[in-house]
């Protein structure tokens, strides 16, 4: 196997609204807000739904890097209701092993609302359901050292159980590798994070937001002397900036793609770090890596949803 994934199984669920709905709510637009199946509920109940899909952000690029041949699977939590059931199946049908053995728990299969306003963005409201309570028990360290690259979320790393459970995937892992996720996971566990890129991981994915609130600067030179200093792999999407790989003292820039129709920007970044991790696999050069990458993230933001 070439690469395994371990993250939040999430089914997501998509609605378009217009300003105004995140206002009336208390949203941030762009971010993601965790809620309870109560808010959860509230909220639904005065949307119209768009889509249904199996996500979660490090499985939207497993299935990434299946489409592209690659040899992968993924571990994550999910009851044995109707969406769990529905999470595997979608799995199964894009030749993705499910590492995880599903069982009935008290806690329901986790969602994430992703609203979509007029101009693409996407802001987050995760219900993480069982999906949060994936503990040491749910890793299978044989499993781990049998990919070559095991790709972890941010999303997932929270104290008690998560944390013990994404330690024991790194400390068993050949490369590791792992997305911080969202300015939120950053903010919430900025120590942790600095810990994991300075220390542990082989390979960390951020967006620029992101890596500069982990260093607590606002110049973006700060965070590539940053990198450099770490000697690990860090990647950094810039939106209309495009992307930089830092390795060492190697720094490598892509531009991003123009002129394109974008419908909406959810799984921009899961489909990045598909496109990269696909060429780095590969033995791709960084800055082909860079360019896959852009190109995948280039597709998925001009259709609805986060799956090619």
């Amino acid at each position: 196997m070439k690469i395994l994934g371990i993250g939040n199984a999430i089914v997501d669920v998509i609605c378009k609204i217009d300003e105004n709905f995140l206002a009336n709510n208390g949203l941030i637009k762009s971010t993601m807000k965790l809620v309870d199946e109560a808010e959860l509920k509230k909220l639904l109940s005065n949307l119209k739904i768009e889509k249904t899909i199996s996500g979660g952000s490090v499985a939207n690029s497993i299935v990434g890097l299946s489409q592209l041949g690659n040899d992968v699977g993924f571990i994550g939590k999910v009851n044995d209701d109707d969406l769990g059931r529905k999470y595997s199946e979608g799995l199964t049908k894009e030749k993705v092993k499910f590492y995880y053995d599903i069982k009935s728990e008290k806690v329901p299969t986790g969602t994430c609302l992703i609203l979509i306003t007029p101009d693409s963005e996407r802001t987050m409201c995760t219900f993480l359901g069982i999906a949060g309570k994936i503990s040491e028990k749910d890793i299978n360290a044989d499993i781990v050292k049998q990919s070559k690259i095991t790709f972890l979320e941010g999303y997932l790393w929270d104290l008690g159980d998560p944390q013990k459970a994404l330690n024991k995937a790194i400390k068993n892992s050949t490369i590791s590798a792992m997305s911080l996720s969202d300015l939120f996971c950053v903010e919430r566990h900025k120590n942790f994070f600095l810990d994991l890129v300075q220390n542990k991981l082989n390979i960390t994915f951020a967006n620029e937001q992101e890596m500069m609130a982990l260093i607590g600067t606002s110049n973006f030179n700060d965070v590539i002397e940053f990198a450099k200093k770490t000697k690990k792999l860090v990647v950094v999407t810039r939106g209309k900036s495009g992307a930089v790989a830092i390795q060492n003292h190697e720094v490598e820039q892509c531009n991003a793609i123009k002129n394109l129709k974008i419908r909406d920007l959810t799984g921009a970044g899961d489909l990045f770090a598909a496109g990269f991790l696909h060429g780095y696999i590969n033995n791709l050069s960084l800055r082909n890596c860079l360019e896959k990458g852009t190109e995948l993230s280039s597709k998925i933001i001009q259709q609805v949803g986060a799956r090619l």
